[in-house]
């Protein structure tokens, strides 16, 4: 019953995802640590998240900067294979400390960020993704933190998208081949992770069909109030975890 109310929860946070361009891991990661712990909920999460940014790529595809998409990947892989080494030798209490600062750290920093009246070269972008590539590899998602930058850069709808998706697989790939070399993928976590992006897969391409439409300021409150009670959601685990 757990793992069907994960897949429900994994088709709405795919369509959320889809039409912002994050917010499926904030959304999910709370009820994949409650099922299986952090330890093993970030693995799961980093496949499921190579299913949903391929779907978006798949969605946009005509539109994606493939040039940015290099610039950014050829810094950020290498990071996040190095914050995923760093994240596999913390307590799980950790974990969850840091997933929960984090979540809760995005609400102000990602408003912030979009208020600057700042324009990113691709030079601008591979210094861009070493920092968030390596944060990435230590925390499970950094959406909220990365679609400033690549709106900064002159990207908007299906070109921002399908270009931070493209960038982000690489990313996720890094940290999943890590995750698999230190013996923290076996083949049950790397099944349980394809089904879980399945739902993400879905929830994108029902999602194409709303991104015109979207409210975007009405949906930015709407992903703090998500980004809150995941943070929340996971400080409580981490002070569980401590007793």
């Amino acid at each position: 019953m757990d793992f069907l109310l994960v897949l429900a929860l994994g088709l709405v946070a795919g369509t959320v995802g889809g039409i912002v361009g994050f917010g499926s891991s904030i959304m999910l990661m709370p009820a994949l640590v409650l099922v299986y712990g952090p330890k093993q909920a970030v693995p799961i999460m980093a496949i499921a998240s190579i299913l949903a940014n391929a779907s978006r790529v798949a969605a946009w595809w005509r539109e994606v900067d493939w040039k940015t998409t290099l610039a950014y990947s050829l810094t950020a892989m290498p990071a996040a294979a190095l914050g995923a080494r760093t994240l596999l030798v913390l307590p799980a209490r950790v974990v969850d400390l840091v997933l929960g600062l984090f979540f809760i750290a995005m609400i102000p920093v990602r408003r912030w960020m979009l208020r600057q009246d700042w324009r990113l070269s691709r030079a601008h972008m591979a210094a861009v993704g070493a920092a968030i590539g390596f944060v990435t590899g230590l925390v499970v998602s950094t959406g909220p933190l990365n679609t400033p930058f690549f709106l900064m850069h002159g990207l908007v709808k299906g070109a921002f998208l399908g270009t931070e998706a493209m960038s982000s697989i690489g990313v996720y790939v890094a940290k999943a081949a890590t995750f698999r070399t230190f013996g923290a993928l076996p083949a049950g976590v790397l099944l349980q992770g394809l089904i879980v992006g399945s739902t993400l897969l879905a929830g994108a391409f029902i999602a194409k069909h709303w991104v015109r439409q979207l409210d975007a300021a009405g949906f930015r409150w709407l992903m703090d109030a998500v980004m809150l009670v995941a943070g929340l959601l996971m400080l409580v685990a981490a002070v569980h975890d401590g007793f």
